[in-house]
């Protein structure tokens, strides 16, 4: 019989359960599709005693998992406790410097660590995948990598945290306030007790900066995407961008502009009649457009036991084939770090919203800052009161520098008539 590949699993929470009902129920064809079987050899996570639904009784059970990476009767390490640093590091380090592949669903540490882990790897000539560490179950990193390899692909963007979508897509249904729509995402599990990663944009900053570096052949460079989240965003400015023809979504979107790299994660008004804005509840999805292929999309599950096992069992079917392929979309010795685009320098359109006092001369007082900076308005609206002696005014410029909004609204930092922080969002364009 084939020799199998035998795998270790590192965290046994609802993925790695996930993994193991995968691979018990459909072992049979994995192993005619990998040309060989894949046998789980051992297990480790912090309770033993914990029920998790699957029967772990055939498995060697491993107290501490470092030990994965010394033990010769393992070929390859697959971790899911998540975590940029601390004993995920320490576990992916130790297995690839033994010579040993791994397999991980853990975007904080590839988009922080994974230049390093690369090089590991190709140099032990083992595989460092990472399929589950973007979009759950979509595969959007084989898509980037191996599909799309011909092509230059001129942009990446796209949804990337499904509770940022559930959130978004659940106010813009039934009118509801941000504060009530994340305590029911934290009720219903899609988002956590501390939801910060999330809506703060950090999460989909993470799997940006890995679908940069596949698509640009650029180092990943994760200090060098500009964040801002959703936490901010009013039921009145998701009805403000239907009024004009939008909806609202935060994306991630990266390119190359004049030979330096882009990366941003936003909140954007999505024209209505671009696929994006279709994208409802929980569900990521990824564009890139190819100079040759076009626009690709992939859409799907982002996150869930099922799909991310799924991720993470076709890494392994892989590995188990013999391919270890290119980390990214290129050697690692080939990526060189890309010189940082600043985002003042482009070009397009912004709604602007403001949380005003309700007096004489405030909304002059905007549109002198506007006209000082050389933005002009292509609409503006005022609502009736917010609160007791407050008001909102929305608007959308013109084609104006974004260095020359951000000029507007610092002229106007200092002013009494705000009532808080504007909040700026980009229109997606063709341009963007």
């Amino acid at each position: 019989m084939t020799t199998p590949l035998r795998i270790a699993l590192a965290g046994l929470g609802t993925v790695g359960s996930g993994v193991i009902r995968l691979i018990n129920e459909n072992g049979a064809m994995i192993a005619q599709r990998a040309g060989r079987p894949i046998s789980i050899v051992a297990v480790s996570a912090r309770d033993r005693a914990r029920d998790r639904g699957v029967d772990l009784s055939p498995y060697k059970w491993v107290d501490d998992m470092g030990d994965f990476g010394s033990d010769p009767d393992i070929d390859c390490v697959v971790e899911m406790i998540g975590g940029s640093e601390g004993p995920a590091l320490d576990l992916a380090r130790t297995s690839l410097k033994q010579g040993k592949s791994f397999v991980t669903a853990n975007k904080a540490m590839v988009a922080h660590h994974g230049m390093e882990l690369a090089d590991l790897a190709e140099t032990k000539g083992v595989a460092l995948k990472y399929e589950a560490a973007v979009a759950g179950g979509i595969p959007v990193i084989k898509g980037l990598r191996d599909g799309a390899a011909a092509n230059r692909i001129e942009r990446v963007y796209g949804i990337l945290n499904g509770t940022s979508n559930y959130i978004l897509t659940t106010m813009e249904k039934h009118g509801s306030a941000f504060d009530a729509v994340l305590k029911d995402a934290q009720d219903l599990g899609y988002a956590e007790a501390d939801p910060s990663f999330d809506i703060d944009g950090v999460d989909a900053a993470h799997k940006l900066t890995i679908l940069a570096a596949l698509s640009f052949g650029t180092a990943i460079d994760f200090e060098g995407v500009e964040i801002a989240g959703i936490r901010n965003i009013m039921a009145a400015d998701i009805g403000q961008a239907k009024a004009l023809g939008y909806r609202i979504r935060l994306l991630g979107m990266a390119r190359i502009d004049g030979g330096k790299l882009f990366q941003r994660v936003n909140p954007y008004l999505v024209p209505e009649n671009h696929p994006l804005a279709h994208i409802d509840g929980s569900t990521n999805a990824v564009v890139a457009e190819g100079n040759f292929s076009g626009r690709l999309m992939f859409q799907g599950a982002g996150a869930g036991d099922g799909p991310t096992a799924s991720a993470i069992v076709a890494d392994l079917i892989d590995i188990a084939r013999g391919d270890c392929g290119t980390v990214f979309s290129m050697p690692i010795g080939q990526m060189g770090k890309s010189a940082r685009a600043e985002s003042g320098n482009r070009t397009g359109k912004s709604y602007v919203r403001f949380v005003v006092t309700d007096k004489p001369g405030v909304l002059a007082e905007i549109t002198a800052a506007m006209r000082d900076a050389q933005v002009s308005i292509e609409s503006l609206i005022q609502t009736e009161k917010a609160e007791e002696g407050s008001v909102l005014i929305s608007m959308v410029t013109h084609q104006s520098m974004e260095r020359d909004v951000v000029q507007s609204l610092d002229k106007l930092s200092n002013s009494s008539s705000l009532q808080g922080a504007p909040v700026v969002m980009h229109l997606l364009s063709d341009e963007d």
